[in-house]
């Protein structure tokens, strides 16, 4: 099995050392699909706007796109897509007449806090079929996100929505840890 969609977004379903290229291979092009049909629309209906002020609206799958484009980083080279290169990656979407889209430094936060919880399945899949050795790689790496956004979410203080994905994010962890020791 590779990708599949959720709420119009990837997520990868299962991946393992047999089948990682042939997974990898097709969320890449899934990804570029939803950068092209999705993000592109996104990016011309916001042109000429006051996009900031919209953010509300269109924030959710921003989250959803971040969460995914970094999953496909950390499968692919075990490491964490950051805001720069996401930005990046949009500004050929714009008219170069028209301040870019960019995404925004919440709405990063809250997509990299999703992918924890995709990562905690995959730890978890990577366990059952015995690669504890991945495991506990993706096991780490969600403890240095974790631990990382603890040093700013306290700056976030009012938002709700930060809040509530950091306690998931703990929950990630201690599943993943869980499973671990029951091996």
């Amino acid at each position: 099995m590779g990708p599949k969609e959720a709420s119009g977004l990837l997520t990868i379903d299962i991946i393992s050392k047999y089948n990682r290229d042939e997974v990898l291979e097709k969320t890449e092009k899934d990804l570029a699909a939803v950068t092209d049909q999705h993000l592109s629309r996104l990016v011309k209906e916001l042109q000429g706007t006051n996009f900031w002020k919209l953010r509300r609206a269109y924030s959710p799958g921003v989250q959803e796109y971040v969460e995914a484009a970094t999953l496909y980083e950390f499968c692919k080279i075990g490491k964490l897509l950051n805001l720069e290169a996401i930005n990046a990656s949009l500004l050929p979407l714009s008219d170069p007449s028209f301040e870019p889209l960019q995404i925004n430094i919440l709405d990063y936060v809250l997509g990299v806090a999703d992918l924890t919880g995709e990562l905690m399945r995959l730890a978890i899949g990577r366990i059952s079929d015995g690669e504890l050795e991945y495991a506990e790689t993706i096991c780490r790496f969600v403890r240095e996100i974790y631990r990382k956004l603890t040093l700013v979410v306290h700056i976030m203080d009012e938002n709700y929505e930060m809040k509530r994905k950091m306690d998931t994010m703990l929950q990630s962890i201690v599943k993943i840890e869980n499973s671990m020791s029951l091996i």
